[in-house]
């Protein structure tokens, strides 16, 4: 059924195409540097259909002809999207100009469902109003210390158990890297968030159904983005088959399960549970008085936005370690002697290598690939690009990672010694300040991620755990396959075997 139905509806659709194209006796291709071919009234959908399962590739190829690296592409029955690989729009987007460039009602429509009124799916005083609680929260010394807290206590009862059991099979087992980090990362912000543990890394159970809830409806969510139609989506939503039809039940299920945890939450306040009890973010969003649905999308966002995100980036440094020997050398020489004692926060600081080599893995392979807002009102971006009001205005990291004016010819390499002021050999290097404009994995401005110090921190003492005490063997000798949805991930996961690494013990 649901097949038919898409297919009815795009037969139809480039039926309409193809009489439009052929009555036309001349097209009006635009100029290479400034996007794809454009026909009348269809605009570039013949060129966005035949690449829209190369999109990254695609984009990035347009942006690198482009003299600005910004491109624009008309679609039939879509808002005009631009693209943007140039820091100086991306500053003026993200905070020059930030209220011109709200997410905008097309956005929130993709991310409606799942994500509610959370605070990455809205504007205005909405957002406001969650993004000063958010910033207060993630500022509080007792929430970072919480933080730590539960992190240590699941690498060192959880993730490092499960690889060391695998480095105990003498090499006959292998894992899924990305899909341990994943339950890893799933685990610790949900105990965070939400106070609760799913215990994702207990390998014998079945996966967590608000976790397996969770993977459906971000996928199917971000495929809505890549239909050439928005009408195929919304039919099939409207007709509830198909793709959209096992989304509706994926939110249910989130909705539900979280809704529980909350109403769970909000009657062991109510009765004076410990302090203890009270640290996690679901606590201190019902102490202030929110009301229980508002804070059930609150944490939906915050569990969308940090659950895939770490995990993605240290996949992405784990399998460039693997190919990159001397980089692993270097940042075991960073690492080792701070093993030696009970890592803290000091300690972490201190991972300046570290720091570079997470920048360079999420320079190459950003979390998330693009993030578009729409134009309020007509605008001029400082390369002189035109803007239309409701104009999807999209900027994007992983473009502009593979940028040669912005990181050299060697763009395409990873180089953890790029983000120090020198790349001499010396005893305490020093990490160099680079735009946030032109490395916005993290966003930038108004909106940028409360959330980033903490990410860091988690990164670093996971990858400086795992790499002190094991090697990551890769068992393919392929090179992965980035592909965007919310996050981005590995096609396939990321295979390996792993081996115990001859140093001294750890505590």
């Amino acid at each position: 059924m649901s097949f038919l139905v898409s297919f009815c509806i795009i037969a139809f659709l480039m039926t309409i195409i193809s009489i439009l194209s052929s009555s036309s006796t001349k097209k009006t291709q635009e100029s290479k540097v400034n996007g794809p071919p454009s026909y009348p009234l269809i605009g570039s959908i013949l060129s966005f259909n035949k690449n829209r399962h190369r999109l990254l590739q695609w984009y990035t190829e347009l942006l690198r002809l482009s003299p600005s690296q910004t491109i624009t592409i008309p679609l039939l029955g879509n808002r005009r999207t631009i693209v943007t690989a140039n820091p100086e729009n991306v500053k003026y987007i993200l905070k020059t100009n930030f209220f011109n460039f709200p997410k905008g009602k097309p956005f929130t429509d993709l991310l409606g469902d799942l994500l509610g009124q959370g605070i990455f799916n809205v504007d205005g005083h909405s957002w406001s109003s969650q993004r000063k609680l958010a910033s207060h929260e993630f500022s509080t010394r007792s929430l970072r210390s919480f933080a730590f807290e539960v992190l240590r206590e699941e690498v060192e009862t959880r993730i490092v158990p499960v690889l060391s059991a695998a480095a105990d099979d003498a090499g006959s087992t292998t894992v899924d890297l990305q899909d341990v980090l994943k339950r890893f990362a799933f685990d610790v912000v949900c105990k965070v968030s939400l106070g609760w543990d799913p215990d994702c890394l207990d390998l014998t159970r079945p996966v967590n159904p608000l976790a397996e809830a969770f993977d459906t409806a971000a996928e199917i969510s971000a495929r809505r983005a890549t239909e050439p139609l928005y009408a195929v989506w919304k039919v099939k939503r409207v007709l509830n088959v198909g793709s959209e039809r096992r989304l509706r039940e994926a939110i249910e299920t989130v909705h539900e399960l979280v809704s529980d945890i909350v109403r769970a939450k909000k009657k062991s306040l109510e009765i004076g549970m410990g302090q203890e009890a009270k640290q996690d973010l679901l606590s201190r969003f019902l102490a202030a008085g929110h009301d229980s649905d508002i804070v059930r999308d609150m944490v939906i966002s915050f569990i969308m936005a940090g659950r895939d995100t770490t995990s993605a980036a240290m996949t992405w440094l784990f399998w460039l370690l693997s190919e990159n020997d001397d980089v692993e050398r270097k940042l075991l020489e960073e690492v080792e002697p701070l093993m030696s004692v009970r890592l803290g926060f000091e300690e972490l600081k201190e991972m300046s290598y570290m720091k570079a080599c997470l920048c360079e893995a999420m320079r190459l392979y950003p979390p998330v690939s693009w993030d578009s807002k729409h134009a309020a009102n007509d605008d001029v971006l400082p390369d002189g690009t035109h803007v239309k009001k409701g104009d999807k205005v999209t900027y994007f990291p992983y473009g502009m990672g593979r940028m040669e004016n912005l990181w050299g010819k060697d763009c395409e390499e990873f180089k953890p010694n790029r983000w120090f002021d020198s790349e001499q050999e010396i005893t305490e290097p020093v990490l160099k300040p680079v735009s946030p404009f032109k490395f916005p994995v993290f966003q930038a401005g108004p909106r940028v991620c409360v959330g980033k110090e903490m990410a860091f921190m988690q990164m670093k003492y996971i990858v400086g755990s795992v790499v002190s005490r094991f090697e990551i063997i890769p068992v393919s000798k392929h090179k992965p396959v980035f592909v965007p949805l919310l996050t981005a991930h590995m096609v396939g996961g990321l295979k390996v075997k792993i081996k115990r690494r001859e140093v001294k013990s750890h505590p």
